[in-house]
Order: C-alpha cells, then sequence, then structure tokens
C-alpha cells in the first residue's frame, strides 16, 4: 500500500485571484524525490486566453507558434485558436450525437510526411468511435478534410464514454474506454469497453500488444480520461470511480485494474491497486499532463488542478480550488506555462462570466540538477 501523504509545496496567489491550496492547508516548496529531476508547481500567475466555448472537452495544440484546437462535445465543432489569440471555426466531425457524457470528446494529431491528420474520439447514434481527418490549410485557416474510420463499435452509454486519445512514445494510439455504464464489460477480455486500447495510426492490433490479435493493453477500468506518459516512457492514467475513490494509475502491459470487483486500493493480489486515490469529491478526474517531472491532474466535480509527484511515495497537492469551476484538460502551454480548460457549460457546473474558458497558468520549476 502506498501511503497518502501530501507533498509540503509554498504557494503564490495570481493575478486574477486564482489562489492555489491544498484540501487542509497551504503547504511549503516541493523538493523532488531525486536530484537529478525536476518538480513544478503553478505560481498562481494566470490570465484567460480564450472565452465563450460551449461545453469544451480536449485541448490539442499542434505546436508552440502554431494554432491549437479545441473539441467542443455537444456541437462536434473543432474550434481553432490562433497564434493571435483569435478563435474560429476549423470544421465539424460528422455524425456526433450528444448525449448524456457522450459526443465529440478527444482530440489527437499525427504527422505523416507532408500530411497531417486530426483524429478524433466521438460518440455516434449508434457507438463510440476514432476517426481522422486531413487537416487542410495554414495556421489561422485551418479546416478539415472526409473523417477515415480508425475504431468503431465501442458500446456508448449517456456516461461512462471514456474519450482520451493520445499517441504514445512508441508512436502507437492509446485510447481510454469507459464501460458504457455496463461495468461487466471491463472484465470482459472479449470486449473493447472498460479498457485502455492501444493501436496502429490506422487502428491494427500492434504485434507486441499484450495478447495477439487484440487491441486490449489494459483491463479493468471504469471510466478512464487521462493519459500521460513519464519522463522514462511509462504510461499512467487517471480514471473515474464510482461512489468512493478516484484514481491514478501506473499502467503496465496486460494488467487488470480491478474494476468492477475493486475500486481504490483492495490490496487484491489478482488487481493492480492505484498509485493514488483521492475521494470522488476531491477529484473526478479527466486530463492528465507531465510537465517538469510534475503530473497535472484536471478536476471536474473538484474543481481543482492537482500537482501529483510521483516518487518512492507519491505525493499529490491541490491549486486553483474553487476559482475555476469544473476543469475538463490541462496540457503544457507554451514557455514553461500550463493550459487548462474550464468545463462550466456542460450542464452539470455553475456557468461564470465567459465561460467556458482557456487558462493559461505560470510556473515555478524546483529542483534542476
Amino acid at each position: 500500500m502506498i501511503a497518502r501523504r501530501l507533498l509540503t509545496l509554498a504557494v503564490f496567489v495570481g493575478v486574477v485571484g486564482l489562489s492555489a491550496c491544498t484540501s487542509e492547508s497551504t503547504p511549503p516548496r516541493p523538493s523532488p524525490t531525486d536530484p537529478s529531476t525536476t518538480v513544478a508547481r503553478p505560481t498562481g500567475d494566470s490570465k484567460v486566453i480564450a472565452s465563450g466555448l460551449e461545453a469544451p472537452w480536449s485541448i490539442l495544440r499542434l505546436g508552440d507558434g502554431d494554432s491549437t484546437l479545441i473539441s467542443e462535445r455537444d456541437s462536434g465543432v473543432i474550434e481553432e485558436l490562433t497564434a493571435s489569440n483569435e478563435l474560429r471555426k476549423a470544421g465539424t466531425v460528422g455524425g456526433v450525437a450528444h448525449d448524456g457524457e457522450g459526443g465529440l470528446l478527444g482530440l489527437e494529431a499525427l504527422r505523416d510526411g507532408d500530411n497531417r491528420w486530426i483524429y478524433a474520439y466521438l460518440t455516434t447514434a449508434s457507438d463510440n468511435r476514432i476517426v481522422r481527418m486531413p487537416l487542410l490549410g495554414k495556421a489561422g485557416d485551418y479546416s478539415l478534410g472526409p473523417a477515415q474510420k480508425i475504431l468503431t463499435g465501442l458500446a456508448k452509454a449517456a456516461n461512462h464514454d471514456g474519450g482520451r486519445i493520445k499517441f504514445g512514445p512508441d508512436g502507437m494510439l492509446y485510447a481510454t474506454v469507459g464501460d458504457a455504464g455496463q461495468a461487466d464489460h471491463a472484465q470482459d477480455p472479449e470486449s473493447l469497453n472498460g479498457k485502455i486500447l492501444r493501436m496502429t495510426p490506422r487502428g491494427g492490433v500492434p504485434d507486441d500488444n499484450p495478447t495477439a490479435g487484440s487491441l486490449v493493453y489494459s483491463l479493468g477500468h471504469r471510466n478512464p480520461q487521462g493519459l500521460a506518459w513519464d519522463a522514462s516512457g511509462q504510461l499512467w492514467a487517471a480514471e473515474f470511480g464510482q461512489n468512493t475513490w478516484d484514481e491514478l494509475n501506473r499502467i503496465e502491459p496486460g494488467g487488470d485494474y480491478g474494476w468492477p470487483i475493486v475500486e481504490g486500493k483492495g490490496g487484491n493480489a489478482d488487481f493492480i491497486d492505484p498509485v493514488y486515490q483521492w475521494s470522488t469529491a476531491e477529484a473526478s478526474p479527466s486530463g492528465l499532463a507531465f510537465v517538469d517531472g510534475t503530473f497535472f491532474l484536471a478536476a471536474l466535480r473538484g474543481e481543482r488542478l492537482w500537482a501529483i509527484y510521483p516518487g518512492t511515495t507519491t505525493n499529490a497537492v491541490a491549486y486553483l480550488a474553487g476559482t475555476l469551476g469544473r476543469i475538463r484538460d490541462v496540457v503544457a502551454g507554451p514557455d514553461g506555462t500550463l493550459w487548462l480548460l474550464t468545463n462550466n457549460t456542460d450542464g452539470r457546473g455553475t456557468v461564470h462570466e465567459g465561460d467556458d474558458k482557456l487558462v493559461q497558468v505560470g510556473l515555478d520549476i524546483a529542483g534542476e540538477g
């Protein structure tokens, strides 16, 4: 069992009133567990990059100096945020059928020679699926070409749709797929629901997947929505619990994470326990990013940003609690910053003026060695 102990950190108040806090007290500055590594903490220095978004779900930065794409869940629209921070509609993903938590969810990009592809995880009238579309035009005037199917037939529901897609360091596409409200899917090796999947850029099964002929990379998941790799190339995932524990998991190929038999740390040798767990009121985790030795986790119901410091003992500290509302996604921003996506217009949050927003938060880096 991994001890749950808050790493102590110092926190500053942001220039627009975005204060950082833990669930109990203001912590001191972090120290890296290894002096050759770095750790990062939000300084609170922040600014709104874009506002007026409608139920946004995923941030896709195309590169420094290039545009950023943002998915809007309910409408199926992909917004382009230009380098000058202007919003324009790049296109609408065809076939999106919003229902509850379903709609246009995760985005990812791939450069293949002279071609650039935008991948999207979406809910249709019949399934959840992954498609890709050519990115046409140039920065500031991007559009989307016709969609190609990558993976279809994933069970959908009004909740537990998963939806995060990311290319790993190995060049394979990983996808988080929820159990679609049918918990037994998660332990069924023949079902692709309740799983993390690994596939080639065209949707094929990699030869080195844990089970020959299967896209399943890990199983026993309820509703995972966060994916990130640490500096060593190790995959981690964040997952919604049911009533008790949300999870941060270190993902092993072929690993079974216990749902629905176990929620949180069960101490059952048949399953892999989470590295860290939160009450569902503190987290309800969605996006996950790894920046400068630190995992940053976007919390919806918890309405805060968690900074997680992995080591012999994994520690987590909360920032921005109650200042932005629901936070859906987090990615590394330009010039040593974080970009956060609020999610207050999705029907569950309290809408504030300008919602929803893309917010930039400064980072302080400690322990370079």
